[in-house]
């Protein structure tokens, strides 16, 4: 028996107190006003912390809710009305259907959408922040080490300005930096070198993306006004994303698969 699991195993043996149901009763009876008293009392960032925590369980508790009212919700449906005449008592309960409301359009509508952005590349392999970063040495004697080098393509934006060396904490070098990037659509099989507006997500870190790292798996946003991509309003299709296939330190350039 593992040693952690001593009171369990006591449980098991001799069983509960006797008035443990009641005790728990109470107790959680009391909790409700526990909690409003600290509520009422906590502040600052303990107070921020507490709300945040609230508030996602009172939106979990509203969608809960939500799903047992479709559940028990009462839907007519044209196929179940039956042929001929109705006795008047039965007019209110035939074509009636026990079912959640959200019909099987809206489901497939939903589906679709999540499966908008499925990306050619799912998972992609962890990488340690001594990969990512070197530590630079600085000072007279060279005896801080705050400074990190990033060893990993990037991309900074057009007026991009260098804050000072003494503030600059992360050093990307102008040798890793990429302004386009090797884009393949899927349906026309074609290959398109086009300009980068941006890193929309790096899915090592989120530091990553603030930087404009560019790993495998990165999925980018790309300008594809060029390529003539239109809406169903008729508009021009402006910027698209586009995820990161190969690992672009290595290769010196970015492929990516455009996502449509």
């Amino acid at each position: 028996m593992p040693q952690n699991e001593h009171i369990e195993e006591h449980i098991k043996r001799h069983g509960r107190r006797l008035d443990y149901e009641e005790r728990k009763r109470k107790r959680e009876a009391r909790s409700v006003h526990k909690a409003s008293q600290y509520a009422q009392k906590v502040h600052g960032l303990k107070a921020k912390l507490l709300n945040k925590k609230r508030h996602a369980e009172k939106i979990q508790m509203k969608k809960t809710i939500k799903q047992h009212e479709e559940k028990n919700a009462k839907s007519k449906s044209a196929d179940a009305i039956p042929e001929g005449a109705v006795p008047t008592y039965l007019l209110d309960r035939e074509g009636e259907d026990r079912a959640k409301i959200l019909s099987n359009m809206v489901k497939q509508k939903r589906k679709e959408k999540a499966g908008k952005w499925a990306v050619p590349l799912p998972t992609v392999r962890g990488m340690a922040e001594d990969e990512m970063f070197k530590v630079v040495k600085t000072g007279k004697h060279k005896t801080k080490q705050w400074k990190r080098l990033v060893t990993k393509a990037t991309f900074v934006g057009e007026g991009f300005t260098r804050k000072p060396p003494k503030y600059e904490r992360f050093v990307r070098p102008m040798g890793l930096r990429y302004k386009k990037a090797h884009v393949t659509h899927p349906e026309l099989k074609a290959t398109f070198c086009l300009p980068i507006i941006g890193v929309k997500k790096n899915p090592q870190s989120p530091l990553y993306t603030q930087l404009g790292v560019i790993t495998k798996g990165t999925v980018l946003e790309v300008n594809v006004s060029e390529l003539g991509l239109v809406t169903t309003g008729g508009k021009v299709v402006w910027g698209k994303y586009a995820q990161v296939t190969n690992n672009p330190e290595n290769d010196g350039c970015i492929n990516a698969v455009l996502l449509v």
